[in-house]
């Protein structure tokens, strides 16, 4: 194994990339509180706390195994394209990252709503303002499009200092509330006698707090971006590609200080917003709705200090975008354009940026720009990333035959279940969008891989020392013919009698050589791989063998790296296929087999624009 020496430039300690996910998660601040006033009313605090109780001891340790198991920043994706391998897993990946896009578009979209909340709520903003919520919400998004299409450089040092400004201001309003909380008995005693009237008991408080905080499920936002970050966190000088111990250990660190301060962060504000702010003040068109922070601030410390404490939420609340604008642009072309269900472009950041920036712009106008509308969707991509994470990791566990670890992390998916559909049932739109996306990309992704299925999908060709032998010896004579072969028994007499075969309907010399080719299909739902050609004797004949994932796309590979080797087109025979053509065809696609000859023959067209350099096609009857 290689020991990495130097981290790459653009690699941070653990604290700083925390910074950099911390701008999605800590924003969240800016809405949350006033997001579990509206779902929870009273009990805002003791429902927030069942949320932090699930945070510390739930899905911080899931993601905790998370970065042991994908240190690469693949997060559970990354994990399920293991556990579950071929086309279920292809379908259940396309899923996933149908419920990601969701996550992470609506983190844009709701954080530039919040933005654009804290902008016209503020008392020094225009009073024309008050009704250009949703056109302020637009133009924060297009320039967070914009910031991505001129290059979006170096982000952690601006994210270090959001966050230090952004965290520095709420304990200060969190201070200040909790003063004038224990300084005005009354306010105490009016929220503890409103929490029984409504609810009686304390039992009762309980169970409705354990059945409500499904709503609060934003507040555990973060998480996957905290994984997928993990890239550029610094290791040590021991570090391996195949276990990075020291960017574990940071990404370990990131995960559970990002939790512990937004934990902290998370009960402070839910107890001091219920009982400082009128419960009016929460609903639509209320001073506190989507701004219960901010609303203390400008209320308590004065409106110089609250327009402060705006600028730097605003900010944080823009620059959340760019995190989930950067997951997005990290996630779709690791999976897609590998699966062969995205053009090449999908690779290019430019071209993803507008497709989002397009997408956000039509959800924001979907809603209104409306944060308490969009907080379904929100949770809904949140959980179910978070469920799955927790799936994939007690799987991970019981293969690795670690019993306690698979029960424990087993009631931790079982209350993430639970959880994703208390929220799917009580607030069905965030499933709505989220199967929008997904249906989307899969009828994008399969359309292109159709589309694709006529390229070469061949990323490297090399032969072993025997098979460049062959080939070469092949050369020496002036002429190259292969016959494809499909393995029946490989045993001698096969190969006498598709060689006689093969001489007689196609007329070849019996004074010219043939070397057989035989492509094996391996994992079919992959769309490219590298083809390493080895070289096979049975009794007198000389096979060529590779593993693949589609037949006529490696042969026509193949063929190509022949005539490049060699300098000379090789000649390829092959017998029609029988069965239906549209049968064969659908078999092609997502078998890897089917229709070879005519296929091979539309690759090899498309791929050599000059007829007089492509390799020779014949087919017998």
């Amino acid at each position: 194994m290689r020991a990495v020496a130097h981290a790459e430039p653009h690699q941070r300690s653990w604290w700083r990339v925390m910074c950099l996910t911390g701008v999605d998660y800590f924003s969240t601040l800016g809405y949350q509180p006033g997001i579990a006033a509206i779902a929870a009313g009273a009990l805002s605090p003791l429902a927030t706390l069942v949320l932090v109780s699930l945070t510390l001891f739930g899905a911080l340790p899931v993601y905790r195994r998370v970065a042991r198991e994908s240190p690469d920043g693949g997060g559970s994706l990354a994990m399920f394209t293991d556990i579950l391998p071929r086309w279920s897993g292809k379908l259940f990946i396309l899923v996933l990252l149908g419920f990601a896009c969701t996550d992470f578009v609506i983190t844009m979209t709701l954080s530039a709503a919040d933005g654009a909340a804290h902008i016209i709520e503020n008392p020094f903003a225009p009073a024309a303002w008050q009704d250009s919520r949703l056109i302020i919400t637009l133009i924060l998004l297009g320039l967070l499009a914009a910031v991505f299409l001129r290059g979006f450089g170096e982000a952690i040092g601006i994210a270090v200092g959001l966050v230090g400004v952004y965290l520095s201001l709420n304990a200060i309003v969190g201070a200040v509330g909790l003063w004038h909380v224990f300084t005005s008995e009354h306010r105490v005693i009016d929220w503890t006698h409103a929490m029984t009237t409504e609810h009686g008991s304390v039992w009762m408080m309980i169970a409705v707090s354990l059945l409500v905080f499904p709503k609060l499920a934003l507040g555990l936002s973060g998480f996957e971006t905290g994984v997928a970050v993990m890239p550029l966190i610094k290791g040590e000088p021991g570090d391996t590609p195949e276990y990075p111990r020291g960017r574990i250990i940071g990404a370990r660190k990131l995960l559970t200080t990002a939790a512990l301060i937004m934990s902290a962060f998370l009960l402070v504000s839910s107890f001091i917003t219920v009982v400082l702010i009128p419960e009016q003040e929460f609903e639509p068109g209320g001073q506190a709705n989507g701004r219960a922070l901010a609303y203390l601030a400008h209320e308590y410390l004065g409106n110089g200090f609250g327009t402060v404490y705006d600028i730097a939420t605003i900010a944080i609340l823009w620059f959340a975008g760019a995190s989930a604008l950067a997951g997005l642009l990290n996630l779709v072309p690791r999976y897609l354009p590998r699966y062969g269900m995205a053009p090449e472009w999908a690779r290019a950041v430019r071209p993803l940026v507008l497709v989002f920036a397009a997408v956000a712009f039509g959800i924001t106008w979907y809603f209104d720009a409306d944060v308490d509308a969009q907080g379904a969707a929100y949770a809904t991509g949140v959980l179910v990333l978070i469920t799955s994470a927790a799936i994939a990791v007690t799987l991970s566990a019981h293969r690795k035959g670690e019993r306690r670890k698979v029960i424990g992390f087993g009631v931790v998916s079982a209350v993430f279940v639970y959880t994703t559909i208390a929220n799917v049932f009580e607030r069905p739109e965030g499933v709505h969008l989220a199967s929008l996306f997904i249906l989307a990309i899969i009828v994008v992704s399969l359309a292109s891989r159709a589309h694709r299925a006529f390229e070469l999908r061949a990323i490297e060709v090399s032969f072993d020392d025997a098979a460049a032998a062959l080939i070469d010896g092949a050369a020496a004579t002036g002429v190259i013919r292969i016959v494809t072969h499909a393995i029946d028994q490989r045993v001698p007499a096969e190969y006498d009698e598709k060689e006689a075969d093969q001489r007689r309907e196609s007329h070849i010399p019996d004074a010219d050589s043939i070397l057989f080719l035989e492509v094996i299909v391996g994992d079919a739902s992959e769309f490219s791989t590298d083809l390493r050609v080895t070289a096979i004797e049975v009794g007198r004949h000389h096979v060529l063998s590779v593993q693949a994932t589609a037949v006529p796309n490696s042969i026509a590979a193949i063929l190509f790296a022949i005539r490049d080797r060699t300098g000379l087109e090789p000649h390829v025979y092959f017998e029609w296929t029988e069965g239906n053509p549209l049968v064969n065809l659908l078999k092609f696609l997502f078998v890897g087999e089917g229709e070879v000859a005519p296929v091979t023959r539309e690759i090899i067209r498309r791929a050599e624009p000059d007829p007089a350099r492509r390799p020779h096609v014949h087919v017998d009857s």
